[in-house]
């Protein structure tokens, strides 16, 4: 990718850095409790073979709609950006280090303009083969639309295609308004994303237990029609308490 941030580097730092976070988990830290999901999300190979699955399911899932299609310029993939398309584990590994709560947002409108996200695994040759075809692709991300310039400049850098500021759908009306503007003129055949709301405005601010109804409700869609991506360092379910087994623990040596 063309400025991708070593991952090993950012790797080092976080492991370097346990000791102090789980010292702070104790005192005034309560950011480290993302310390694992945040290491999931941006080291695992688990985490870059289901990025690499939802892509090649969206690859043969366009293959089929342009196939059967007279116009395929009239097709439209809406893609999400943030750990969708494009990678920010690195911001959120640095203020995890510095022990600053990194889902308050507040360092996110510098990250967008002087940031370097490197790219999800798969989504530049996804992206590649839609543009190939003559697939329409439109980008709708939250990031700030004060700042399209940066967020265009960033995706430009990163080599992907038919970015514009046409094509680029920033924060302002809700993400089901603006994917309306897209079918306005377009069949949207694929929607992709790492968060519930970029598939349905049912998701939007609604409580947990009514975004896994809808999931159950709409199974058909997921890896059909909806692409979701893993997402493990920030989402609605954060703060969302655990079921535990309710028995007495039982320790024995194996």
């Amino acid at each position: 990718m063309n400025i991708c941030l070593k991952s090993a580097t950012i790797a080092g730092a976080l492991l370097a850095a346990a000791p102090a976070f789980a010292q702070e988990a104790e005192g005034d830290c309560p950011v480290a409790e993302f310390t694992m999901a945040l290491r999931y999300q941006q080291q695992s190979a688990e985490v870059r073979a289901l990025q690499l699955q939802a892509y090649n399911i969206a690859t043969e899932r366009l293959d089929a709609a342009v196939e059967g299609a007279e116009d395929p310029a009239r097709l439209a993939v809406v893609t999400d950006l943030d750990e969708t398309v494009i990678d920010n584990s690195a911001l959120l590994a640095r203020d995890l280090a510095n022990c600053h709560m990194y889902d308050a947002w507040d360092t996110w409108l510098p990250w967008e303009r002087d940031g370097h996200p490197g790219l999800i695994p798969g989504a530049k040759a996804f992206l590649d083969h839609a543009d190939s075809l003559g697939v329409t692709i439109r980008y709708i991300s939250d990031r700030s639309d004060e700042q399209k310039s940066h967020t265009l400049e960033t995706l430009e850098e990163l080599g992907l295609p038919q970015v514009s500021e046409e094509s680029v759908l920033l924060l302002g009306p809700p993400k089901v308004e603006r994917r309306e503007i897209v079918s306005a003129d377009h069949e949207i055949v694929l929607l992709l994303g790492d968060t519930l709301h970029d598939f349905d405005g049912r998701f939007r601010k609604t409580p947990l237990d009514a975004q896994k109804e809808t999931v159950d409700a709409e199974a058909a869609k997921w890896g059909k029609e909806w692409i979701v991506f893993p997402n493990a360092g920030y989402g609605t379910w954060s703060e969302a308490p655990l079921d535990a087994w309710d028995a007495e623990t039982v320790i024995e040596e194996w």
